[in-house]
């Protein structure tokens, strides 16, 4: 690699995450690379800059234009194809988690949805019915929560995740409120 060694380390390590998430090596490090460039770079730069072959380039520059890590930019007297990442984090974070809906949970539900339509021919079946439509319920209700989290503000976004678990303190606070206001049975 032709890299400072901070960049480098933070390239190399992305690389190494990147085969943990299910993504190329050199997908993620093309990611880091153009997540911490001042500038756009075009596929020869990334080239010099990674080591590694042109097409591996080509080829991961497009899986992560497919994933909307990667945003093409012009740069003026040059006609190359130039590249680099959303600008803020905060879409970043949001395209990944869509992405990976798209990818990993919508198709789980989707399979789950056609299992529980079918009729269960056995006590075994039956069971597992069950307990697939567990699974469905709570994969339903979490995607439901984070369909109504991803339409937040940054900001609120931000506030949310700072609260951690504060927030079930809040939710205790309420049920305490809520229960105040409710006339009280009586006894008989």
């Amino acid at each position: 690699m032709n890299l400072p060694p901070l960049i480098q380390a933070f390239v190399l390590h992305f690389g190494e995450m990147g085969s943990r998430w299910g993504i190329n090596r050199t997908v993620g490090q093309i990611y880091a690379l153009l997540y911490v460039s001042p500038v756009p770079l075009n596929a020869d730069q990334i080239v010099e800059a990674l080591g590694v072959s042109r097409s591996n380039v080509s080829m991961g520059l497009r899986e992560l234009q497919a994933w909307n890590l990667a945003i093409p930019k012009h740069v003026p007297d040059d006609r190359r194809d130039h590249f680099t990442t959303p600008g803020d984090i905060w879409e970043i974070l949001r395209v990944l988690a869509e992405e990976r809906k798209k990818r990993e949970v919508d198709p789980t539900l989707s399979v789950l949805r056609e299992l529980l339509m079918m009729a269960p021919a056995s006590e075994a079946e039956r069971h597992a019915q069950h307990r697939m439509a567990e699974m469905h319920g709570l994969i339903e209700q979490l995607t439901t929560w984070y369909d109504e989290v991803k339409r937040l503000e940054t900001e609120r976004l931000a506030q949310l995740l700072a609260l951690g678990s504060r927030v079930a303190r809040i939710v205790e606070a309420t049920d305490k409120v809520v229960s105040l206001g409710r006339p009280r049975k009586r006894k008989e």
